[in-house]
């Protein structure tokens, strides 16, 4: 199995994150860091990645992730899908 990942949209953003697969991810791109999404059994894993150093964050909805990234994702923000 090869690895894919394809960019989305803001817009897009909380549908992928609904329907995240166990074995899949999302990625966020900023100027000062790295966020990274995926989703356990029961909760959902955000891990900042800046300066060398990841902070893991735990939420139980998309609606609860998509509020603390809501200050996190400006117009210069890739998102990718994995």
């Amino acid at each position: 199995m090869s690895y894919q990942e394809r960019e989305i949209t803001r817009e897009k953003l909380e549908k992928h994150i609904q329907i995240l697969d166990s074995d899949e991810g999302i990625r966020i791109d900023n100027k000062t860091s790295h966020i990274f999404i995926n989703k356990t059994a029961t909760r959902y894993c955000i891990d900042i990645s800046k300066n060398g150093h990841d902070e893991f964050i735990y939420k139980n909805s998309p609606a609860e992730v998509i509020d603390f990234l809501a200050d996190k994702i400006d117009t210069t923000t890739k998102i990718f899908s994995y």
